[in-house]
């Protein structure tokens, strides 16, 4: 008799609860959260509404892992500052499992694989926004679940995890080429997330001509360090990625406030660093000028320190 696949979703939040959620439904799952969290999902279950449909689920949800059984699949969902620690942390289930990142920014996977032979990509292209601790609203959906092998290629372990996640309902698109996917998910995020934190406004409202052509900046920097390193992103130039963020992305996300605005309200650190910052650095390896996005990685870090002395 075939075992039921386990899976392990580490530093689950608005991306990780739902995804652990919905692949309860078909496999062995187990979410590890904060304590506030775990305690009352535990008692309520967790509420999913919006994009994926409404429905409620139960599941294991635990502020501190007791199960040392090993896992098919781990899935990391937290904040990029938070890959390496978790790995640490986790060590002897991570190097015995697929390893599958579902976070921002670049560089999640090269921290992974300094503890996990089998590294797999992951690109989220939904928006969650938390409600409380027991229910998640899923705010727009743009694109199916992108996976790969880390740094390219697709095997059994990618397709057993698409395997599951089209089961729990969850679409998926399975791909050769996850380091592209990745740049271009990080492409998306550089674009819209920084300036929307600072401004405080909706991607919607990030389409006036002046917003724009710093966003238009931001696009071109990052196409001269991709375009240097060879890595295929999904637009085969800055002004067809362009076109994509003004006539499909935006008009489905224009009321989606990033995620990034949220963690300042809240008093938290950002991801700034592995995403415009992650381009800057590339770019001073290159020797490539990044004015705009090196301006914006500034902004938003002047935004967290003085959070503390502008909050009501």
């Amino acid at each position: 008799m075939k075992h039921p696949v386990r899976v392990l979703v580490l530093g689950a939040g608005a991306v990780g609860l739902p995804l652990a959620a919905k692949l309860s439904l078909v496999a062995d799952v187990v979410a590890v959260t904060r304590e506030q969290y775990a305690s009352e999902i535990s008692r309520h279950g967790l509420d999913i509404r919006g994009a994926w449909g409404d429905q409620s689920f139960a599941f294991p949800c635990v502020s501190t892992l007791e199960d040392t059984e090993p896992f098919d699949y781990i899935l990391i969902t937290s904040k990029s500052q938070d890959t390496d620690s978790i790995c640490r942390q986790y060590k002897d289930l991570v190097r015995a499992a697929n390893v599958v990142s579902f976070q921002n920014g670049i560089g999640n996977e090269e921290t992974i694989a300094q503890y996990a032979d089998q590294v797999i990509g992951g690109v989220v292209l939904t928006g969650f926004v938390r409600q409380g601790n027991c229910a998640v609203q899923i705010t727009a959906n743009a694109g199916p679940l992108q996976i790969g092998r880390f740094p390219g290629g697709l095997d059994a372990g990618v397709m057993g995890l698409a395997d599951i996640l089209t089961k729990a309902g969850i679409p998926v698109e399975p791909t050769k080429h996850i380091k592209g996917k990745l740049w271009s998910k990080n492409l998306i995020n550089c674009s819209l997330n920084p300036l929307s934190a600072i401004t405080g406004v909706t991607y919607g409202d990030l389409r006036g001509p002046d917003s724009w052509h710093i966003i238009e900046q931001i696009v071109r920097e990052i196409y001269l360090i991709v375009k240097s390193e060879g890595i295929r992103l999904e637009w085969s130039d800055p002004d067809a990625f362009l076109g994509y963020l003004q006539g499909a992305l935006i008009p489905v996300m224009a009321r989606h406030r990033s995620s990034m605005l949220q963690d300042i309200l809240h008093g938290h650190k950002t991801e700034i660093d592995y995403l415009n910052g992650a381009v800057v650095k590339e770019g001073e390896k290159l020797g490539i000028a990044t004015p705009y996005n090196a301006c914006i990685s500034d902004l938003i870090r002047f935004r967290e320190s003085a959070w503390g002395m502008i909050r009501p």
